[in-house]
């Protein structure tokens, strides 16, 4: 019987891998309620090839997945948080009690230009496969892409961008293509090597490119940053991304939640802790929030009385940039949100398919794609899910 209760608000990348790794470090002695308002882990890092092949954003049941772990999965939202009382309460009316709180709620969207093409990862298929098709009919010979002033996860605009020129040249099209961006140089977060790399991709793609600006979209086909006015019948930019605002949480700079060296969240007694996009990490990618969720489960087990208390995150961002031709893999530290000691590699480091490297969900999903296929072609066999004892449970 489980001795204690832990509530994970989230469904994604960070939410599912801290309920993964919860259960490798303590089996069946807590008890998880999974709390989303999704009915499905929608895994989305590959989707900015949606607009130029059939690749498709892999959906998985949080069904499924709740029956694998043993959690209770239920679809809600999040209303507010009690901490005082160590108690949620969800938009359907739903209260829980809690030991442990994991919030991993992702960030919220919205565009920062009112006359930009915002690419989003939910939508990806229409954001440019639209724009693509009149560069292919001459109706579009000038498309910008724009990393907006504000914290982003910049790489699928260079992908895009990239793989833009790629299908101009490759089909014999003519078109500008310009990339503007905030950052000093390409890929900041990754450090200078990723960042030169990308400069010669760049260069070699016939991109032009603009580092360093403050980027405007003032008016229709139109980019401005200091005297230079960019004029772009297309303009392609990333959404503007803020943190979730939970009442009852504490909320950071664009309300982003505030959490320390081990992804507690500040100033709520202990229990309650946080990963992913919601948080106040200046990097938002996958990886780095399956990070923060190991760290995060980590924290958990100690406080419910196993294992010790985990040492301070020392996140290392592992990044695919895809490019139309060879893909380069890329790996850095961060600190203090920047990247150091980066690498560049033409050959992954990490499965090809895992475009998010996640210590837990990847080898999950990979074997739920297996049991998938074969169960397609008539054959089947249990999916495996970790336990603390060493122990394996199968689920058909």
């Amino acid at each position: 019987m489980a001795d204690s209760h832990l509530v994970i608000c989230g469904g994604g990348i960070a939410g599912i891998e801290a309920l993964l790794r919860v259960r490798r470090l303590m089996g069946d002695s807590v008890e998880v309620t999974l709390l989303s308002p999704e009915c499905e882990l929608a895994y989305r890092p590959l989707s900015v090839l949606e607009p130029f092949t059939p690749e498709s954003i892999r959906r998985y049941p949080l069904e499924r997945v709740a029956s694998d772990t043993g959690a209770n999965w239920i679809m809600d939202r999040l209303a507010r948080v009690d901490t005082s009382a160590c108690k949620v309460q969800t938009e359907g009316g739903r209260e829980f009690a809690y030991d442990a709180l994991l919030l991993a709620l992702g960030a919220k969207e919205c565009s920062p230009f009112e006359h930009a093409h915002v690419f989003t990862d939910r939508d990806a298929g229409q954001s440019l496969r639209g724009i693509l098709q009149d560069i292919e009919r001459g109706h579009v010979t000038a498309v910008a892409f724009v990393v907006p002033s504000w914290p982003v996860w910049p790489v699928p605009l260079y992908e895009l961008a990239l793989m833009t020129a790629e299908r101009v040249r490759s089909l014999g099209f003519r078109a500008q293509i310009t990339f503007i961006t905030p950052e000093a140089r390409p890929l900041k977060a990754f450090g200078q090597a990723a960042g030169e790399a990308t400069l010669r991709l760049l260069a070699q793609a016939g991109i032009t490119l603009y580092t360093g600006v403050i980027p405007q979209v003032p008016a229709p086909r139109l980019v401005t940053f200091d005297e230079t006015r960019v004029d772009a019948q297309r303009i392609v930019t990333l959404p503007k991304v803020t943190g979730p605002g939970v009442r009852g949480i504490p909320a950071g700079t664009a309300w982003f939640v505030p959490i320390d060296e081990r992804c507690l969240v500040r100033h709520t007694g202990g229990h309650v802790f946080a990963a992913g996009d919601a948080t106040d990490f200046p990097v938002k990618h996958g990886g780095i929030g399956a990070q923060q969720a190991d760290t995060a489960a980590a924290g958990i087990a100690h406080l419910l009385g196993v294992g010790e208390r985990p040492k301070p995150l020392r996140p290392v961002i592992h990044g695919t940039l895809l490019t139309g031709h060879r893909p380069l893999y890329l790996t850095a530290r961060v600190i203090d949100g920047l990247g150091w000691h980066s690498q560049v590699h033409e050959q992954p480091p990490w499965p090809a398919r895992h475009k998010v490297v996640a210590e837990e969900l990847g080898p999950y999903l990979a074997n739920l794609d297996s049991v998938n296929t074969s169960t397609r072609h008539g054959g089947g066999r249990p999916l495996v899910s970790p336990r603390a004892d060493g122990r394996r449970s199968a689920t058909r």
